[in-house]
């Protein structure tokens, strides 16, 4: 009597434990579940990314200014620190282009302008 007592309980803990597991690995494979994991990975995987980008960054400008450094040395420029950074002019200023004209037409129209080729003359 107590063994067939123990042998039932072992089967009944048995199918519990299995019915547990496979209702566990059944909710994990809803598409859902399967979004879900999906958008953290590719949040983990884009935040150690940016991370490494950023290390990179950091790394390439302190390189960078290193080789400034050696350059300006071997050149013999030496920049004042009480100077402020040379300002850097753009190439077009408000809307003008060098020749302080805008790129607007003037007062005429497209159609009024002279053309060298004038496609409706041939016909």
């Amino acid at each position: 009597m107590f063994r067939r007592t123990f042998w039932f309980s072992t089967g009944v803990a048995a199918g519990v434990w299995a019915t547990t597991k496979v209702n566990r690995k059944l909710r994990q494979l809803t598409p859902e579940s399967l979004a879900a994991t999906a958008a953290n990975k590719a949040l983990e995987t884009g935040a150690r990314l940016k991370d490494r980008a950023v290390g990179f960054a950091l790394d390439v400008r302190d390189n960078m200014a290193q080789r400034e450094a050696e350059l300006g040395e071997a050149l013999g420029i030496h920049e004042d620190p009480a100077l402020p950074a040379p300002r850097r002019h753009p190439a077009i200023e408000n809307g003008r282009g060098p020749s302080g004209r805008s790129g607007r037409l003037d007062d005429t129209t497209y159609s009024q302008q002279k053309n060298p080729y004038n496609r409706n003359e041939d016909h």
